[in-house]
C-alpha cells in the first residue's frame, strides 16, 4: 500500500502517528543530512508497521519533507490507528 508521510527531522525522538492533511507524520531524531532523517523514517514506518525495513520503499521525495512510500504487508487499519495516534 501506498502511505503518503511528513517526515520532521531533528525530533527530541523517533515517533510515528498522528496526520498533518492526509499525511501520516513522522518524527525521526535523525538530522535531514545526507539523507539520514529519510532512512530513519523508513525504519520507523517498518516497526510501525510491523513490518521488514525492506518491505518499506521510498516511491517520490528522498529530498523533500513529504514523501510516498511503498509499505508491502502493511494494512490499511495499521494506517488508520497511525493517523489517529
Amino acid at each position: 500500500m501506498r502511505v503518503l508521510v511528513r517526515v520532521s527531522p531533528g525530533a527530541s525522538r523517533t515517533v510515528v502517528g498522528g496526520a498533518f492533511g492526509d499525511a501520516l507524520v513522522v518524527r525521526v531524531s535523525a538530522k535531514a543530512v545526507d539523507g539520514k532523517a529519510t532512512t530513519a523514517a523508513i525504519g520507523a514506518i517498518a516497526v510501525a508497521f510491523g513490518v521488514r525495513p525492506a518491505d518499506v520503499a521510498l516511491v517520490s521525495g528522498a529530498t523533500s519533507r513529504t514523501k510516498v512510500v511503498e509499505v508491502t504487508g502493511g494494512t490499511p487499519e495499521i494506517l488508520a490507528a497511525l493517523l489517529a495516534a
